[in-house]
């Protein structure tokens, strides 16, 4: 696979709160990237993380109010297998050792070649399409990295809106989504209907076929991976 295919299909969330090399790794690098995000500070990356749900995340370390570990350790929690690269000044090497546990892929010492970064990143998505296979019960295959629902090898087009509902539940075995999660998941800073939940998890039923998503009373909705 080309450079050109291979990072194509990773979506980018950049962290850093210097707008001039914010926007001038966008120049350099965004281009090769089916997305390329910007967010400012560390709550603006949480906040976009949830929505945009990128491949990867890039950081810079020490931004005011929430710093790019502590992000780091949030964005672990939500969804762990989603890869962290860190970069840092060398002022901030004592923080490297504090990274361990937000489970970052590798950092960049502060000013580093950009090229350099785009080699590592074809390493990584290479890796990351390998791992991005999940099979749903019964027929059913979801492909994170190219975003794709088959059922008995047959293609079913997703919205945005579904992909974003059925990459959350797959995020871990067993995980729930009832409706006031499911709103603020898919209608953020919104307020949509008990009704508007149900028209869409029955229009996704009635396109996948009902046996991909599962509910549970008092639980929520589900799928089940094998």
């Amino acid at each position: 696979m080309t450079r050109q295919k291979a990072l194509k299909r990773l979506k980018i969330l950049y962290v850093e709160d210097e707008k001039s090399l914010a926007e001038m790794m966008e120049r350099a690098i965004g281009r090769h990237f089916s997305a390329f995000r910007l967010a400012a500070d560390g709550e603006e990356g949480l906040e976009l993380f949830r929505s945009f749900r990128p491949d990867l995340v890039i950081t810079d370390i020490t931004m005011p109010g929430m710093d790019g570990l502590e992000m780091g350790r949030q964005i672990h929690a939500i969804s762990p297998e989603t890869p962290l690269i860190l970069l840092s000044a060398y002022s901030d090497k004592e923080k490297l050792l504090s990274a361990i546990d937000v489970g970052v892929s590798k950092y960049y010492i502060k000013p580093f070649d950009p090229e350099e970064l785009l080699e590592y990143l074809e390493v990584l998505a290479t890796r990351l399409a390998a791992r991005q296979q999940v099979s749903i019960r019964p027929d059913y295959r979801y492909d994170r990295y190219h975003r794709r629902l088959t059922r008995k090898e047959e293609p079913i087009p997703l919205t945005d809106r579904e992909q974003r509902f059925l990459e959350t539940l797959l995020e871990e075995p067993g995980n729930f989504l009832d409706t006031a999660a499911i709103k603020s998941l898919l209608w953020p800073g919104e307020e949509p209907t008990d009704d508007a939940v149900r028209v869409f998890i029955n229009r996704l039923r009635n396109k996948a076929g009902r046996e991909l998503i599962r509910n549970k009373a008092g639980e929520g909705y589900y799928v089940e991976p094998v």
